[in-house]
Protein backbone atom coordinates (compact mmCIF):
# COMPACT_ATOMS: atom_id res chain seq x y z
CA UNK A 1 0.00 0.00 0.00
CA UNK A 2 1.50 3.40 -0.92
CA UNK A 3 0.84 6.75 0.60
CA UNK A 4 0.25 8.35 -2.56
CA UNK A 5 -2.96 5.71 -3.14
CA UNK A 6 -5.21 6.71 0.05
CA UNK A 7 -8.05 9.14 -0.40
CA UNK A 8 -7.91 12.47 1.21
CA UNK A 9 -9.92 11.14 3.96
CA UNK A 10 -7.89 8.37 4.55
CA UNK A 11 -5.12 10.54 4.62
CA UNK A 12 -6.22 12.62 7.37
CA UNK A 13 -6.99 10.01 9.08
CA UNK A 14 -3.54 8.65 9.04
CA UNK A 15 -2.10 12.32 9.76
CA UNK A 16 -4.82 12.29 13.06
CA UNK A 17 -3.24 8.83 14.22
CA UNK A 18 0.19 10.34 13.97
CA UNK A 19 -0.29 13.27 15.92
CA UNK A 20 -2.51 11.46 18.61
CA UNK A 21 -0.45 8.11 18.68
CA UNK A 22 2.95 8.95 18.57
CA UNK A 23 4.32 4.87 18.42
CA UNK A 24 1.93 4.69 15.69
CA UNK A 25 1.58 0.68 15.32
CA UNK A 26 -1.88 -1.24 14.35
CA UNK A 27 -2.07 -4.88 13.32
CA UNK A 28 -3.12 -5.58 10.23
CA UNK A 29 -6.55 -6.54 9.46
CA UNK A 30 -6.79 -10.32 9.64
CA UNK A 31 -4.35 -12.83 11.26
CA UNK A 32 -2.47 -10.47 12.74
CA UNK A 33 -4.99 -8.60 14.56
CA UNK A 34 -6.88 -12.10 15.20
CA UNK A 35 -3.59 -13.34 16.91
CA UNK A 36 -2.97 -9.59 18.77
CA UNK A 37 -6.48 -10.19 20.38
CA UNK A 38 -6.61 -13.58 21.10
CA UNK A 39 -7.33 -14.21 24.78
CA UNK A 40 -5.09 -17.35 24.46
CA UNK A 41 -2.18 -17.97 27.06
CA UNK A 42 0.19 -19.02 24.41
CA UNK A 43 -0.04 -17.92 21.18
CA UNK A 44 0.86 -19.57 18.06
CA UNK A 45 1.67 -17.49 15.02
CA UNK A 46 2.53 -17.64 11.47
CA UNK A 47 3.06 -20.95 8.90
CA UNK A 48 4.38 -19.13 6.04
CA UNK A 49 7.00 -16.04 5.00
CA UNK A 50 5.94 -12.37 4.96
CA UNK A 51 2.68 -13.23 7.62
CA UNK A 52 4.38 -9.83 9.93
CA UNK A 53 5.61 -12.30 12.33
CA UNK A 54 8.42 -10.20 13.50
CA UNK A 55 6.25 -7.13 13.41
CA UNK A 56 3.43 -8.85 15.72
CA UNK A 57 6.24 -9.48 18.09
CA UNK A 58 7.79 -6.42 18.44
CA UNK A 59 4.22 -4.43 18.16
CA UNK A 60 2.60 -5.97 20.97
CA UNK A 61 5.68 -5.47 22.83
CA UNK A 62 5.78 -1.72 22.01
CA UNK A 63 2.36 -1.05 22.63
CA UNK A 64 0.59 -3.60 24.94
CA UNK A 65 2.76 -4.55 27.73
CA UNK A 66 5.37 -3.28 30.43
CA UNK A 67 8.14 -5.99 30.42
CA UNK A 68 8.51 -7.68 27.21
CA UNK A 69 11.49 -10.51 26.02
CA UNK A 70 11.86 -11.19 22.16
CA UNK A 71 13.99 -14.33 22.08
CA UNK A 72 15.70 -15.38 18.77
CA UNK A 73 17.76 -18.81 18.70
CA UNK A 74 21.35 -16.24 17.86
CA UNK A 75 21.85 -13.08 19.17
CA UNK A 76 23.16 -12.71 15.91
CA UNK A 77 19.52 -13.49 14.14
CA UNK A 78 18.07 -9.87 16.56
CA UNK A 79 19.76 -7.62 13.92
CA UNK A 80 16.39 -7.29 11.87
CA UNK A 81 14.20 -7.52 15.13
CA UNK A 82 16.07 -4.53 16.66
CA UNK A 83 16.11 -2.36 13.34
CA UNK A 84 12.54 -2.87 13.58
CA UNK A 85 11.96 -1.65 17.09
CA UNK A 86 14.20 1.31 16.18
CA UNK A 87 11.71 2.23 13.73
CA UNK A 88 8.86 2.11 16.02
CA UNK A 89 10.47 3.64 18.90
CA UNK A 90 13.38 5.98 18.23
CA UNK A 91 11.37 8.73 16.66
CA UNK A 92 9.17 8.69 19.84
CA UNK A 93 12.40 8.83 22.14
CA UNK A 94 15.72 8.48 20.64
CA UNK A 95 17.82 7.41 23.21
CA UNK A 96 15.73 4.37 24.88
CA UNK A 97 18.24 1.36 23.32
CA UNK A 98 20.73 0.22 25.88
CA UNK A 99 23.52 -1.93 23.26
CA UNK A 100 25.33 -2.84 26.65
CA UNK A 101 22.04 -4.80 27.90
CA UNK A 102 20.37 -5.17 24.65
CA UNK A 103 17.25 -3.41 25.99
CA UNK A 104 15.07 -0.73 25.04
CA UNK A 105 13.64 1.57 27.61
CA UNK A 106 11.01 4.29 27.26
CA UNK A 107 7.82 6.24 28.48
CA UNK A 108 5.08 5.20 26.05
CA UNK A 109 3.24 8.31 25.61
CA UNK A 110 -0.15 6.93 24.97
CA UNK A 111 -0.68 5.79 29.13
CA UNK A 112 2.45 7.18 30.41
CA UNK A 113 3.66 3.40 31.26
CA UNK A 114 7.53 2.79 31.55
CA UNK A 115 8.10 -0.43 29.08
CA UNK A 116 11.23 -2.59 29.45
CA UNK A 117 11.98 -4.72 26.20
CA UNK A 118 15.00 -6.76 26.47
CA UNK A 119 16.24 -8.84 23.83
CA UNK A 120 17.87 -12.81 24.41
CA UNK A 121 19.08 -15.77 23.07
CA UNK A 122 20.03 -19.16 23.91
CA UNK A 123 22.02 -21.27 21.12
CA UNK A 124 23.34 -23.48 23.33
CA UNK A 125 21.92 -25.98 26.04
CA UNK A 126 21.75 -24.13 29.27
CA UNK A 127 22.17 -19.97 28.10
CA UNK A 128 18.62 -20.42 29.09
CA UNK A 129 19.07 -20.23 32.58
CA UNK A 130 21.04 -17.12 32.22
CA UNK A 131 17.31 -15.50 32.23
CA UNK A 132 16.12 -17.33 35.30
CA UNK A 133 14.06 -15.52 37.41
CA UNK A 134 13.46 -12.36 35.40
CA UNK A 135 9.56 -11.67 34.82
CA UNK A 136 8.54 -10.51 31.62
CA UNK A 137 4.25 -10.65 31.00
CA UNK A 138 5.22 -10.49 27.22
CA UNK A 139 7.57 -13.66 26.52
CA UNK A 140 8.15 -13.76 22.80
CA UNK A 141 9.79 -16.43 20.61
CA UNK A 142 10.33 -15.57 17.20
CA UNK A 143 11.44 -18.15 14.71
CA UNK A 144 10.73 -20.73 17.55
CA UNK A 145 10.96 -23.81 15.09
CA UNK A 146 15.04 -23.13 15.26
CA UNK A 147 14.44 -23.66 19.02
CA UNK A 148 15.09 -26.41 21.52
CA UNK A 149 11.79 -27.43 23.37
CA UNK A 150 13.26 -27.90 26.43
CA UNK A 151 14.74 -24.11 26.62
CA UNK A 152 11.23 -22.89 25.48
CA UNK A 153 9.50 -24.54 28.43
CA UNK A 154 11.80 -23.92 30.47
CA UNK A 155 11.40 -20.07 29.93
CA UNK A 156 7.89 -20.49 30.41
CA UNK A 157 8.10 -20.03 33.99
CA UNK A 158 9.09 -16.56 34.41
CA UNK A 159 5.68 -15.10 32.60
CA UNK A 160 4.25 -13.18 34.86
CA UNK A 161 3.61 -9.90 36.09
CA UNK A 162 2.96 -8.16 39.54
CA UNK A 163 1.31 -5.32 38.09
CA UNK A 164 -2.97 -5.66 38.43
CA UNK A 165 -4.64 -5.84 35.39
CA UNK A 166 -1.51 -6.00 33.38
CA UNK A 167 -2.52 -8.90 30.61
CA UNK A 168 -0.10 -11.76 30.72
CA UNK A 169 0.85 -14.14 27.48
CA UNK A 170 3.37 -16.25 25.46
CA UNK A 171 3.74 -15.59 21.94
CA UNK A 172 5.43 -18.08 19.51
CA UNK A 173 5.91 -17.19 15.09
CA UNK A 174 7.09 -19.52 13.15
CA UNK A 175 7.15 -21.22 10.17
CA UNK A 176 7.40 -25.38 9.12
CA UNK A 177 10.34 -26.74 10.65
CA UNK A 178 12.94 -27.92 7.79
CA UNK A 179 14.98 -30.55 10.76
CA UNK A 180 13.59 -33.64 12.69
CA UNK A 181 14.93 -31.20 15.86
CA UNK A 182 12.37 -28.94 14.87
CA UNK A 183 9.01 -30.98 14.40
CA UNK A 184 8.43 -30.70 18.15
CA UNK A 185 6.54 -27.73 17.23
CA UNK A 186 3.70 -29.89 15.48
CA UNK A 187 3.01 -31.70 18.54
CA UNK A 188 3.39 -28.58 20.61
CA UNK A 189 0.62 -26.97 18.46
CA UNK A 190 -0.51 -30.82 17.54
CA UNK A 191 -4.90 -29.90 17.15
CA UNK A 192 -3.99 -27.56 14.62
CA UNK A 193 -0.81 -28.65 12.39
CA UNK A 194 -0.57 -32.34 13.19
CA UNK A 195 -2.67 -34.68 10.64
CA UNK A 196 -3.33 -37.35 13.04
CA UNK A 197 -4.50 -35.56 15.97
CA UNK A 198 -8.13 -37.65 16.29
CA UNK A 199 -9.65 -33.82 17.23
CA UNK A 200 -8.60 -30.90 15.08
CA UNK A 201 -8.60 -27.65 16.25
CA UNK A 202 -10.16 -24.42 13.60
CA UNK A 203 -7.40 -21.47 13.59
CA UNK A 204 -8.05 -19.22 16.68
CA UNK A 205 -9.99 -21.89 18.46
CA UNK A 206 -8.47 -22.00 22.13
CA UNK A 207 -7.79 -25.51 23.36
CA UNK A 208 -6.77 -26.51 27.16
CA UNK A 209 -3.68 -27.96 28.13
CA UNK A 210 -1.74 -29.39 31.57
CA UNK A 211 0.95 -30.72 32.61
CA UNK A 212 0.20 -34.04 34.25
CA UNK A 213 3.55 -35.64 35.92
CA UNK A 214 5.85 -33.74 33.50
CA UNK A 215 3.77 -34.42 30.35
CA UNK A 216 1.82 -32.05 28.58
CA UNK A 217 -1.62 -33.07 28.04
CA UNK A 218 -4.92 -31.71 26.29
CA UNK A 219 -7.75 -31.11 29.12
CA UNK A 220 -11.43 -30.60 28.12
CA UNK A 221 -11.41 -26.93 29.08
CA UNK A 222 -10.42 -24.92 31.83
CA UNK A 223 -11.80 -25.69 34.96
CA UNK A 224 -8.83 -26.63 37.76
CA UNK A 225 -9.38 -30.30 38.86
CA UNK A 226 -6.71 -32.33 41.18
CA UNK A 227 -5.61 -35.91 40.29
CA UNK A 228 -7.19 -39.23 41.54
CA UNK A 229 -4.59 -41.45 42.58
CA UNK A 230 -1.63 -43.01 40.26
CA UNK A 231 -3.05 -46.25 38.25
CA UNK A 232 0.33 -48.50 38.60
CA UNK A 233 1.84 -49.12 34.71
CA UNK A 234 -0.04 -46.76 33.56
CA UNK A 235 0.91 -43.39 31.55
CA UNK A 236 0.26 -39.74 32.80
CA UNK A 237 -2.58 -39.11 30.15
CA UNK A 238 -4.53 -41.93 31.72
CA UNK A 239 -4.33 -40.75 35.25
CA UNK A 240 -7.82 -39.87 36.78
CA UNK A 241 -8.87 -36.38 36.64
CA UNK A 242 -11.12 -35.02 39.34
CA UNK A 243 -12.90 -31.71 39.06
CA UNK A 244 -15.53 -31.50 41.54
CA UNK A 245 -13.31 -31.28 45.08
CA UNK A 246 -13.34 -28.99 47.71
CA UNK A 247 -9.94 -26.38 47.58
CA UNK A 248 -9.84 -26.75 51.30
CA UNK A 249 -8.75 -30.18 51.38
CA UNK A 250 -5.56 -29.86 49.01
CA UNK A 251 -2.26 -27.63 48.85
CA UNK A 252 -2.72 -24.85 46.38
CA UNK A 253 0.19 -27.05 44.01
CA UNK A 254 -2.00 -29.72 44.15
CA UNK A 255 -4.60 -27.90 41.92
CA UNK A 256 -3.43 -28.03 38.01
CA UNK A 257 -5.09 -24.97 36.52
CA UNK A 258 -4.84 -25.30 32.77
CA UNK A 259 -3.39 -23.01 30.22
CA UNK A 260 -5.01 -21.90 26.93
CA UNK A 261 -3.48 -22.39 23.85
CA UNK A 262 -3.93 -21.25 20.09
CA UNK A 263 -2.38 -21.15 16.64
CA UNK A 264 -3.44 -19.22 13.92
CA UNK A 265 -2.11 -19.03 10.26
CA UNK A 266 -1.19 -16.40 8.45
CA UNK A 267 0.59 -15.94 5.07
CA UNK A 268 2.14 -13.50 2.65
CA UNK A 269 -1.52 -12.49 1.07
CA UNK A 270 -2.77 -11.33 4.87
CA UNK A 271 0.23 -8.65 4.49
CA UNK A 272 -0.52 -5.75 1.51
CA UNK A 273 2.36 -4.22 2.07
CA UNK A 274 4.66 -6.87 1.23
CA UNK A 275 2.23 -7.69 -1.69
CA UNK A 276 2.99 -4.57 -2.94
CA UNK A 277 6.48 -4.98 -3.30
CA UNK A 278 6.97 -7.91 -5.48
CA UNK A 279 7.57 -10.01 -2.30
CA UNK A 280 5.32 -12.73 -3.58
CA UNK A 281 6.66 -13.06 -6.71
CA UNK A 282 10.12 -14.00 -5.23
CA UNK A 283 8.84 -16.50 -2.72
CA UNK A 284 7.13 -18.09 -6.07
CA UNK A 285 10.23 -17.99 -7.59
CA UNK A 286 12.12 -20.33 -4.62
CA UNK A 287 12.82 -24.11 -5.62
CA UNK A 288 10.73 -26.68 -3.36
CA UNK A 289 10.08 -27.24 -1.05
CA UNK A 290 10.93 -23.61 0.38
CA UNK A 291 8.12 -22.44 -1.90
CA UNK A 292 5.38 -24.31 -0.42
CA UNK A 293 7.10 -23.98 3.06
CA UNK A 294 7.32 -20.29 2.86
CA UNK A 295 4.23 -19.63 0.45
CA UNK A 296 1.77 -21.94 1.26
CA UNK A 297 2.85 -22.77 4.99
CA UNK A 298 3.01 -26.03 4.60
CA UNK A 299 3.97 -27.90 7.36
CA UNK A 300 4.90 -31.13 5.41
CA UNK A 301 7.15 -29.89 2.36
CA UNK A 302 10.62 -30.19 3.16
CA UNK A 303 10.83 -32.16 6.53
CA UNK A 304 14.19 -33.56 4.88
CA UNK A 305 16.54 -35.88 6.61
CA UNK A 306 20.29 -35.34 7.48
CA UNK A 307 22.50 -37.82 5.40
CA UNK A 308 23.59 -39.47 8.07
CA UNK A 309 20.61 -39.99 9.98
CA UNK A 310 20.82 -43.31 11.83
CA UNK A 311 16.92 -44.29 11.23
CA UNK A 312 15.06 -42.44 7.95
CA UNK A 313 11.54 -40.72 9.58
CA UNK A 314 9.78 -42.33 7.05
CA UNK A 315 10.46 -45.68 7.86
CA UNK A 316 9.52 -45.09 11.26
CA UNK A 317 6.12 -43.29 9.99
CA UNK A 318 5.39 -45.83 8.42
CA UNK A 319 5.42 -48.25 10.98
CA UNK A 320 3.35 -45.61 12.82
CA UNK A 321 0.78 -46.04 10.27
CA UNK A 322 0.78 -49.90 10.88
CA UNK A 323 0.03 -49.61 14.81
CA UNK A 324 -3.67 -50.29 15.66
CA UNK A 325 -4.43 -51.74 19.11
CA UNK A 326 -6.26 -54.67 19.22
CA UNK A 327 -9.08 -56.30 20.83
CA UNK A 328 -6.21 -58.85 22.35
CA UNK A 329 -2.74 -58.48 23.06
CA UNK A 330 -0.37 -60.98 22.00
CA UNK A 331 2.00 -62.23 24.63
CA UNK A 332 4.93 -60.13 25.63
CA UNK A 333 8.16 -60.70 24.76
CA UNK A 334 10.20 -57.93 26.20
CA UNK A 335 10.64 -54.35 28.39
CA UNK A 336 12.89 -52.02 27.59
CA UNK A 337 13.58 -49.61 30.26
CA UNK A 338 15.72 -46.12 30.58
CA UNK A 339 15.80 -45.08 33.78
CA UNK A 340 15.51 -42.05 35.19
CA UNK A 341 15.84 -40.99 39.01
CA UNK A 342 15.44 -37.10 39.68
CA UNK A 343 16.15 -34.32 37.36
CA UNK A 344 14.43 -33.70 34.23
CA UNK A 345 14.98 -36.92 32.08
CA UNK A 346 11.89 -39.32 31.32
CA UNK A 347 11.37 -42.84 33.34
CA UNK A 348 10.18 -44.63 29.99
CA UNK A 349 9.29 -48.22 29.33
CA UNK A 350 8.14 -49.29 26.33
CA UNK A 351 6.87 -53.15 25.95
CA UNK A 352 7.04 -55.23 22.66
CA UNK A 353 4.89 -58.10 21.89
CA UNK A 354 5.12 -61.07 19.46
CA UNK A 355 5.14 -59.76 16.04
CA UNK A 356 7.42 -56.47 16.81
CA UNK A 357 3.95 -55.04 17.94
CA UNK A 358 5.69 -52.30 20.33
CA UNK A 359 2.79 -50.85 23.14
CA UNK A 360 2.45 -47.16 23.94
CA UNK A 361 5.21 -45.56 26.21
CA UNK A 362 5.09 -45.30 29.70
CA UNK A 363 6.45 -42.18 30.91
CA UNK A 364 7.37 -40.49 34.23
CA UNK A 365 9.42 -37.36 35.33
CA UNK A 366 12.47 -38.42 36.88
CA UNK A 367 11.99 -36.38 39.60
CA UNK A 368 8.67 -38.60 40.46
CA UNK A 369 11.50 -41.64 40.64
CA UNK A 370 13.10 -41.19 43.68
CA UNK A 371 14.87 -44.35 43.98
CA UNK A 372 15.35 -47.90 42.57
CA UNK A 373 12.42 -49.43 44.70
CA UNK A 374 10.28 -46.84 42.64
CA UNK A 375 11.79 -47.72 39.36
CA UNK A 376 11.52 -51.51 39.43
CA UNK A 377 8.25 -51.14 40.75
CA UNK A 378 6.90 -49.13 37.37
CA UNK A 379 8.71 -51.81 35.21
CA UNK A 380 6.95 -54.82 37.27
CA UNK A 381 3.82 -52.88 37.07
CA UNK A 382 4.42 -53.42 33.38
CA UNK A 383 5.53 -56.50 32.96
CA UNK A 384 3.53 -59.19 31.49
CA UNK A 385 3.90 -63.03 30.52
CA UNK A 386 7.21 -63.68 31.84
CA UNK A 387 8.87 -61.00 29.31
CA UNK A 388 12.50 -60.71 29.51
CA UNK A 389 13.43 -57.15 31.22
CA UNK A 390 16.24 -55.12 29.33
CA UNK A 391 17.21 -51.84 30.92
CA UNK A 392 20.33 -49.60 31.04
CA UNK A 393 22.84 -50.59 33.54
CA UNK A 394 24.51 -47.36 33.77
CA UNK A 395 24.60 -45.08 36.33
CA UNK A 396 21.38 -44.92 37.92
CA UNK A 397 20.35 -48.05 36.29
CA UNK A 398 21.94 -50.37 38.45
CA UNK A 399 19.62 -49.48 41.57
CA UNK A 400 16.83 -50.47 39.42
CA UNK A 401 18.60 -53.48 38.46
CA UNK A 402 19.58 -54.76 41.84
CA UNK A 403 15.60 -54.43 42.99
CA UNK A 404 14.95 -56.94 39.91
CA UNK A 405 17.02 -59.21 40.85
CA UNK A 406 16.04 -59.44 43.98
CA UNK A 407 12.69 -60.47 42.77
CA UNK A 408 14.54 -63.36 40.46
CA UNK A 409 13.25 -61.79 37.63
CA UNK A 410 14.94 -62.20 34.04
CA UNK A 411 16.40 -58.77 33.67
CA UNK A 412 19.34 -57.94 31.45
CA UNK A 413 21.57 -54.73 32.31
CA UNK A 414 22.82 -53.28 29.34
CA UNK A 415 25.88 -51.71 29.41
CA UNK A 416 26.03 -49.25 25.84
CA UNK A 417 29.69 -48.60 26.01
CA UNK A 418 30.73 -52.20 25.68
CA UNK A 419 32.17 -53.80 22.77
CA UNK A 420 29.96 -56.39 20.37
CA UNK A 421 31.22 -59.03 17.60
CA UNK A 422 28.14 -58.56 16.17
CA UNK A 423 28.37 -57.19 12.30
CA UNK A 424 25.42 -56.18 10.25
CA UNK A 425 23.01 -57.96 7.91
CA UNK A 426 25.39 -57.82 5.50
CA UNK A 427 28.23 -59.47 7.70
CA UNK A 428 30.87 -56.54 6.45
CA UNK A 429 30.33 -53.90 9.17
CA UNK A 430 31.30 -54.48 12.68
CA UNK A 431 29.95 -51.93 15.40
CA UNK A 432 32.28 -49.21 17.68
CA UNK A 433 29.93 -50.53 20.38
CA UNK A 434 27.07 -52.18 21.72
CA UNK A 435 25.00 -48.53 21.70
CA UNK A 436 25.59 -48.51 17.49
CA UNK A 437 24.39 -52.14 17.12
CA UNK A 438 21.40 -51.50 18.95
CA UNK A 439 20.07 -48.70 16.84
CA UNK A 440 21.49 -50.34 14.16
CA UNK A 441 19.37 -53.32 14.89
CA UNK A 442 16.32 -50.47 14.96
CA UNK A 443 17.33 -49.06 11.88
CA UNK A 444 17.19 -52.77 10.50
CA UNK A 445 14.14 -53.42 12.02
CA UNK A 446 12.44 -50.51 10.29
CA UNK A 447 13.98 -51.14 7.04
CA UNK A 448 11.12 -52.03 4.63
CA UNK A 449 13.18 -53.93 2.35
CA UNK A 450 13.45 -56.39 5.41
CA UNK A 451 9.58 -56.27 5.88
CA UNK A 452 9.59 -56.97 9.24
CA UNK A 453 6.55 -56.19 10.11
CA UNK A 454 7.00 -53.92 12.78
CA UNK A 455 4.80 -51.38 14.74
CA UNK A 456 5.39 -48.77 16.78
CA UNK A 457 2.42 -46.04 18.55
CA UNK A 458 2.10 -43.41 16.85
CA UNK A 459 4.02 -41.21 19.27
CA UNK A 460 5.66 -37.51 18.76
CA UNK A 461 8.67 -38.03 21.11
CA UNK A 462 9.28 -41.37 19.93
CA UNK A 463 9.09 -41.03 16.65
CA UNK A 464 11.17 -37.47 17.04
CA UNK A 465 13.86 -39.75 19.21
CA UNK A 466 14.16 -42.36 16.96
CA UNK A 467 15.09 -40.12 13.92
CA UNK A 468 17.63 -37.99 16.04
CA UNK A 469 20.64 -39.77 16.21
CA UNK A 470 23.30 -39.98 13.59
CA UNK A 471 25.98 -42.47 12.38
CA UNK A 472 29.55 -42.18 11.29
CA UNK A 473 31.92 -45.18 9.80
CA UNK A 474 35.35 -44.55 11.33
CA UNK A 475 37.84 -47.52 10.99
CA UNK A 476 35.04 -49.94 9.02
CA UNK A 477 33.04 -49.75 11.94
CA UNK A 478 29.75 -48.26 12.60
CA UNK A 479 29.69 -45.34 14.82
CA UNK A 480 26.05 -44.17 16.35
CA UNK A 481 26.35 -40.66 18.00
CA UNK A 482 26.98 -41.11 22.04
CA UNK A 483 24.03 -40.20 24.14
CA UNK A 484 25.45 -36.68 25.19
CA UNK A 485 26.01 -35.80 21.20
CA UNK A 486 22.33 -36.35 20.38
CA UNK A 487 21.26 -34.31 23.86
CA UNK A 488 23.55 -31.69 22.38
CA UNK A 489 21.36 -31.75 19.21
CA UNK A 490 18.11 -31.98 20.03
CA UNK A 491 18.07 -30.49 23.85
CA UNK A 492 16.84 -33.43 25.88
CA UNK A 493 17.64 -36.78 26.41
CA UNK A 494 16.57 -39.57 23.61
CA UNK A 495 14.37 -41.43 26.32
CA UNK A 496 11.77 -42.70 24.77
CA UNK A 497 14.41 -44.26 21.69
CA UNK A 498 16.49 -45.50 23.90
CA UNK A 499 13.53 -47.41 25.52
CA UNK A 500 12.42 -48.30 22.14
CA UNK A 501 15.76 -49.75 21.20
CA UNK A 502 16.19 -51.64 24.55
CA UNK A 503 12.50 -53.45 24.37
CA UNK A 504 13.81 -53.99 20.61
CA UNK A 505 16.53 -56.71 22.29
CA UNK A 506 15.34 -60.81 21.36
CA UNK A 507 16.62 -62.77 24.37
CA UNK A 508 15.14 -65.54 25.07
CA UNK A 509 12.36 -66.11 27.91
CA UNK A 510 14.61 -68.08 30.83
CA UNK A 511 11.05 -69.88 31.78
CA UNK A 512 10.53 -71.61 28.48
CA UNK A 513 14.51 -71.61 28.14
CA UNK A 514 14.48 -74.01 30.83
CA UNK A 515 11.61 -75.97 30.48
CA UNK A 516 13.56 -77.30 27.08
CA UNK A 517 16.53 -77.77 28.38
CA UNK A 518 15.18 -79.80 32.02
CA UNK A 519 13.22 -82.35 29.35
CA UNK A 520 15.82 -82.73 27.84
CA UNK A 521 18.56 -83.46 31.00
CA UNK A 522 15.66 -85.68 32.17
CA UNK A 523 15.23 -87.77 29.26
CA UNK A 524 19.15 -88.56 29.63
CA UNK A 525 19.31 -89.25 33.13
CA UNK A 526 16.38 -89.30 35.01
CA UNK A 527 18.38 -90.51 38.00
CA UNK A 528 20.32 -88.14 38.51
CA UNK A 529 18.49 -85.56 40.41
CA UNK A 530 20.76 -83.35 39.57
CA UNK A 531 19.79 -79.64 37.39
CA UNK A 532 22.60 -78.22 35.66
CA UNK A 533 20.52 -75.72 34.62
CA UNK A 534 19.18 -74.26 38.07
CA UNK A 535 21.34 -71.59 37.89
CA UNK A 536 18.77 -70.10 35.09
CA UNK A 537 15.70 -70.49 37.65
CA UNK A 538 18.02 -68.31 40.40
CA UNK A 539 20.74 -66.27 39.02
CA UNK A 540 23.48 -65.08 41.37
Amino acid sequence: MNLDDLTPEERAEMDELLRTDPVMWRPLVGPQSEAAESMADVVGYGGAGGGGKTDLVCGLAVTKHRKAIIFRESGTELVGVNGRLRELIEPIEPNAYNGRDRAWVFTRKTDGVRVEIELGSFPDIGDEKKYRGRDHDLLTFDEAQDMREEQVRFLFGWNRSTVQGQRVRILMTFNPPTTVEGRWIIQFFAPWLDELHPNPAMPGELRWFAMIDGVDIEVPDNRPFVLGPEIPGASAAKRARIYDFDPKQHKPEDILAPTSRTFIPSRIGDNPFLVSTGYMRRLQGLPEPLRSQLLKGDFKAGLKDDAFQVIPTAWVEAAMARWKKPAKLKLMESIGADIAMGGDDEHVIMRRHEGLWFDEPIAHKGNAVPDGATSGGLVVAALRDQAVIHLDLFGVGAHTYGFLMSLNLQVIGVVFGDTTEATDRTGRLRFMNLRSMLWWRMREALDPVNNTGIALPPHRRLLADLCAPKWSIPGQCIKVQSRDEIVKAIGRSPDYGTAAILALCDTPKRAGLVDIITRGSRSRDASAGHDPFAVLRHPQ
